[in-house]
């Protein structure tokens, strides 16, 4: 019997690690790839309108499975546009194996018609980049390739020639048994103790949470109880530790809302939780210890006065029994009083007649369809102002996810997020908060959602601007220029491709139009013409930054958005005792 190709044996190895699909667009060099592809059950080929797309779904699905993704990219431009949904991924932590498939292997090195290096250009965004010269490789540096992804929690790059896929394989496949448990790292013991000793020591203690509290929230509620800290969050740990949390005291970062900064500034003690915070002028670079599992992380954002290197979770159960509990609550009362005045105060200089406001401010809208989404929706965020009101008004509940670029702050992922959330769990509600500037520039993936009729729900904030860099532009003192455009009917456009969609002009239209959405059976669509003029600023400006505001506002509406942070503050009020 005649050997498998190498081609074959790429996509038995995928199977072999649980991988169902692979995302990209067809074109010559993968062809041999798609072949197999076809013939082959369990494993589909996801067509997407661009290569970057493919990235971003990919790195969707990893982040909310935690399994690994694939995607690709054919020779030259087909496998470069790969890239910024590599970074993206690479940077979220995302386990992504993307295969850049190159230009026939005599031509190497020739200056043939689409010829890149890929093996250099993917090396700053993957954890690991190789290329395969001859069949002898496979199937040994594939499965590298694969754990990599796996164990990194990043992107694996395997640079493949086309005509080399086509070959036969020189050995045989085998079977592979891929380590998808990660263990957990276990803190030293004497770091545990000094721990310990520096959160008995201190009068008032503030805990910062980021993404990897995930897992830990009742460790970190039980710590916050024995401390009476006050807890908050960066935009990432929000969803693993906001819901159910009598502590908390809001966000901090430059889309922050509440009385984060002032609690850390304010506290005897700061801990870092599990965060790789990025805005070290939040931080009050003193009197911060940090617990990470990841110890090439620790004390690069701040001075510390100690470092722990071990697991969240087990670093607190660890450390909970050594712990005393203090009596003084007078801190974090304060913390949390001020956290409710500072989002009452908010609130009430921009909510009066939000109701019937034209055009439509976006925090209203967006406070509705947290209202009206599943409990267990899956949100993903463009970069832009839909950031900032997705972290003001997405409530968390321990089951709903929020994707967004966080950490590479790039344009257009929302949708393409969507795509790949949706194919993880096509039977749970996919929400894609699209900004307008997002949407226009990948929108042909509008075509992949009518392609594969994936029951996406894109929400389009469109206030014909790009919003963030007005904000950034009236921050430095400047007229915003070149940030507003023509007004786009999206609804139209999307009603022209197939998919139902609803364009919603005035206040009164948007609970309505939410509802009919979120209950479509299929894709849909809707349009919210929004107010251009609604922005936000962070919680703790600059003077530089108040006489750059002066100089530009004008009628500008600077608000801090809060949706139901400001209920939840209120309940945490509650728990206060009376004297």
């Amino acid at each position: 019997m005649r050997n498998p190709t190498v081609a074959q044996q790429f996509v038995d190895v995928l199977l072999q690690a649980g991988v169902e699909r692979i995302y990209g667009v067809v074109g010559d060099s993968l062809n041999p790839i798609v072949d197999v592809i076809r013939r082959t059950d369990g494993i589909e080929w996801v067509h997407v309108r661009n290569e970057e797309a493919a990235a971003f779904a990919a790195a969707a699905e990893a982040q909310l499975t935690g399994r690994l993704a694939v995607c690709a990219g054919s020779c030259g431009p087909g496998n470069t546009h790969l890239i910024q949904g590599l970074y993206d991924a690479n940077r979220s932590g995302a386990p992504v194996l993307a295969l850049a498939s190159h230009i026939p292997s005599k031509q190497i090195g020739t200056g043939f018609f689409q010829e890149t290096h890929p093996e250099r250009l993917f090396t700053e965004c993957s954890t690991y980049c190789e290329m395969v010269s001859q069949p002898s490789q496979m199937p040994r540096v594939l499965r590298i390739a694969v754990q990599r992804a796996i164990a990194d929690n990043g992107v694996s790059v395997l640079v493949m020639p086309g005509d080399l896929a086509h070959a036969p394989a020189d050995n045989p496949t085998g079977s592979s048994n891929f380590v998808t448990t990660r263990g957990r790292v276990t803190a030293p013991t004497e770091q545990v103790w000094d721990l310990a000793a520096k959160l008995n020591a201190a009068e008032k203690v503030m805990l910062f949470c980021g993404a990897g509290v995930q897992g830990s929230h009742d460790e970190v509620m039980e710590l916050a109880a024995r401390l009476n800290a006050p807890v908050g969050h960066s935009l990432r740990g929000k969803e693993w530790i906001q819901y159910d949390n009598p502590y908390d005291v809001g966000m901090s970062g430059l889309l922050g809302y509440g009385a984060c900064y002032d609690a850390m500034h304010e506290a005897d003690l700061v801990l870092l939780l599990g965060t790789d915070f990025p805005y070290d002028d939040f931080l009050p670079q003193a009197r911060t210890v940090q617990i990470d599992h990841d110890a090439g992380r620790i004390g690069r954002r701040t001075p510390l006065e100690l470092g722990v290197h071990g697991d969240v979770g087990q670093t607190l159960r660890t450390v909970l029994p050594l712990v005393d509990r203090k009596q003084d609550r007078s801190f974090l009362d304060r913390m949390l009083r001020r956290h409710t005045k500072s989002l009452e105060n908010v609130v009430s200089a921009y909510t009066s007649n939000v109701d019937r406001h034209v055009p439509i401010h976006p925090e209203y809208p967006a406070a509705i369809l947290d209202e009206l989404a599943d409990d267990d929706a899956v949100f993903t965020v463009d970069t832009g102002m839909c950031n900032v009101w997705a972290a003001r008004y997405i409530t968390p509940s321990g089951r709903r996810r929020v994707i967004g670029s966080f950490l590479h702050g790039t344009m257009a992922n929302a949708l393409p997020h969507a795509i790949g959330a949706q194919f993880a769990y096509p039977d749970r509600q996919v929400i894609s908060m699209s900004g307008d500037g997002g949407l226009g520039m990948l929108m042909g993936e509008l075509l992949t959602v009518k392609l594969h009729d994936l029951p996406v729900k894109t929400i389009v904030f469109n206030n014909s601007s790009l919003g963030m860099v007005k904000l950034e532009m009236m921050a430095d003192g400047l007229p915003d220029h070149e940030t507003d455009h023509e007004p786009v009917d999206y609804a139209a456009i999307a009603q022209a491709i197939g998919i139902h969609a609803i364009r919603v002009e005035e206040p009164g239209q948007i609970r309505a139009a939410l509802k009919e959405a979120l209950a479509h059976d299929g894709p849909c669509l809707v349009d919210l013409v929004t107010d251009p003029n609604a922005l936000s600023i962070p919680p703790h400006i600059s003077g530089e930054h108040v006489k750059g505001f002066a100089f530009s506002a004008g009628r500008t509406v600077l608000n801090g958005g809060v949706g139901k942070m400001l209920d939840l503050a209120r309940a945490n009020l509650r728990n206060i005792p009376r004297p």
